[in-house]
């Protein structure tokens, strides 16, 4: 698929950083979000039992775990093994992830008290483990395959805090928004800081990019969302992109196609960063280029419930999404959520191939 940029690609640019600044690449790039994990036999043999923030502990460990998608299917970007609760858990806050269950607060965050087990963030001291995977990532990689750093958004970390475990009603959390406003606002404040915090560390230590995880922000009305979650957010993005000039950032949440605007708004922060918008699978790439303007750069986003359906249901939905986009620059390759620990790594594979065969550039224009 010809781009509709008339000038050629910079071939020593790698297609993850070109698309996400608009610019032509030599092909779509393509990662896929949770593209280490447990749908690859080889990380079952390394990942070993008990919490994954224990594996993420052990920097040898995290590294090869980060590499294998890499080498297996060929993606453009490799994103750190770690996981959105790890600033809290390091501070001591008292949050694990239980396996089959997910991050799981024995004493949830209910109370002012509560931000004294919250304590900001020092990477030095609390993640030194984080810090070296990324410099032997930084030092591993292929030069064209930039690593990104990762961390939950304020409000998608706040709700483990304050549910005490995955919730489908979210019902503390709102409670707490619409009872404490001020206790909230300090909850988000102090998360925002982990993030920034966290980020920061990654992209200092060799990380050239990074994703915000606002996984559960669609639970929220439009306008609770800009009331009580956008000005965190994007205080994020701000302070990133005044740290870290022209480093690439992506914002995504699921189910968001009515916070698609305002999750805008939020990762564009102070007029300072160009984001990248992660879209999940139920907002088509033209609307949201209808609504957010033409030269918006987007992430995604075949359904990955297309993927468990077999290769070729998975290529036709990979041509779709393609098409959907349009032949535009600004475009990066994803599925529309993580990959299911059940998907077939061959599919996802063939995926790639796909996508670098339809999109290649093999003449260069006038």
């Amino acid at each position: 698929m010809a781009t509709t940029d008339p000038l050629p690609p910079t071939p020593a640019e790698p297609p993850f950083v070109a698309a996400a600044h608009g610019r032509p690449a030599r092909h779509t790039p393509v990662w896929f979000m949770r593209q280490a994990g447990r749908s690859l036999p080889e990380y079952r043999a390394v990942r070993g039992e008990g919490s994954i923030l224990q594996a993420i502990k052990r920097p040898d460990a995290a590294a090869e775990l980060t590499l294998q998608p890499v080498r297996r299917y060929g993606v453009d970007a490799a994103v750190l093994y770690s996981d959105i609760v790890v600033p809290a858990h390091a501070v001591g806050f008292g949050i694990d992830v239980a396996p089959g269950t997910g991050p799981v607060a024995e004493h949830p965050f209910r109370e002012a008290g509560d931000l004294g087990r919250l304590v900001p963030l020092e990477a030095d001291v609390h993640v030194p483990y984080v810090q070296e995977t990324v410099r032997t990532l930084a030092s591993e990689l292929p030069d064209d395959v930039p690593l990104l750093a990762f961390a939950g958004a304020p409000f998608t970390v706040g709700s483990y805090l304050v549910e005490g475990r995955p919730s489908r009603t979210y019902q503390h959390t709102k409670r707490l928004m619409h009872t404490d406003a001020q206790l909230w606002h300090r909850l988000m404040e102090r998360l925002a800081d982990h993030a920034v915090a966290f980020i920061g560390t990654q992209l200092d230590h060799g990380a050239r990019a990074f994703q915000l995880f606002d996984s559960w922000a669609g639970s929220l009305s439009a306008d609770d969302y800009r009331r009580f979650v956008l000005p965190h957010s994007r205080s994020v993005f701000t302070r990133l992109a005044e740290a870290h000039p022209g480093v690439p950032g992506v914002h995504f949440g699921i189910g968001c196609d009515h916070l698609l605007e305002a999750m805008f708004d939020a990762a564009r922060g102070e007029g300072l960063a160009t984001p990248v918008m992660g879209l999940d699978w139920r907002t088509p790439i033209a609307n949201a280029r209808r609504r957010l303007g033409d030269d918006v750069v987007v992430q995604g986003n075949l359904d990955p419930a297309l993927v468990l359906a077999g290769t070729e249901v998975a290529l036709a939905g990979a041509e779709a999404v393609l098409a959907d986009n349009g032949g535009h620059p600004g475009h990066v390759f994803n599925l529309g959520h993580g990959v299911q620990p059940d998907s077939d790594p061959e599919v996802l594979h063939a995926v790639v191939r796909r996508v670098h065969e339809r999109t290649t550039v093999t003449e260069e224009r006038p």
